[in-house]
């Protein structure tokens, strides 16, 4: 019965944001192509670079390259869907002291504004929320049109603590890094 309630909110929030994320009367790019598209982040413990993905995620957008300002963008992420490296690594970071995914399954981003830099880039900017903490973030973003398809490509740093991501002994961030660099390139069709 548990399962089958969280089947039903994730649903529900996966409607949501499609309704959220295609305006009336939009033109252009709103089908994501999950299987082209990757979420992925990097991060430095002990001085080492490091770098992982998701592997599940919905995502909706609508954009129209001639009035980009009217564009939306929302993204629920799966944070059980982790690869970071390894069995041992992903099982660990799933657990309590890091995403928690038993109580915050989702990372959930909503845009608030999108605007047209020039020459295919944009400034993104909205709301990210992992593990019940919600803060403002801003991405450059680039994109590029290719008939029927367009490609985003943008990244931004968070900082775990502000998520509550790494608790106990690995609020440390000497250890693991504070900074955490999240990388995406979403690929829309018409």
């Amino acid at each position: 019965m548990h399962s089958l309630r969280r089947t039903l909110a994730s649903l529900g929030a996966t409607l949501a944001l499609a309704a959220l994320a295609a305006p009336a009367g939009a033109a252009g790019f709103a089908t994501v192509d999950h299987a082209s598209s990757r979420i992925g982040f990097g991060y430095t413990q002990m001085g080492v670079g490091m770098d992982g993905s998701f592997g599940k995620f919905t995502a909706a957008l609508a954009f129209d390259p001639a009035r980009p300002e009217q564009g939306r963008a929302a993204l629920e992420l799966k944070l059980a869907s982790i690869d970071a490296g390894s069995a041992e690594a992903n099982d660990e970071v799933r657990g309590k002291d890091w995403f928690n995914t038993a109580a915050f399954p989702l990372a959930r981003f909503e845009s608030s504004r999108i605007k047209s830099l020039g020459e295919g880039r944009l400034q993104l900017d909205g709301k990210l929320t992992i593990k019940g903490k919600t803060h403002a973030i801003s991405a450059p973003v680039t994109y590029k049109v290719d008939g029927r398809r367009a490609s985003f490509d943008g990244t931004f740093t968070i900082k775990r603590s502000d998520y509550a991501i790494g608790e106990g002994q690995w609020a440390d961030v000497g250890i693991v890094a504070d900074e955490i660099r999240i990388d995406f390139h979403i690929v829309a069709g018409q």
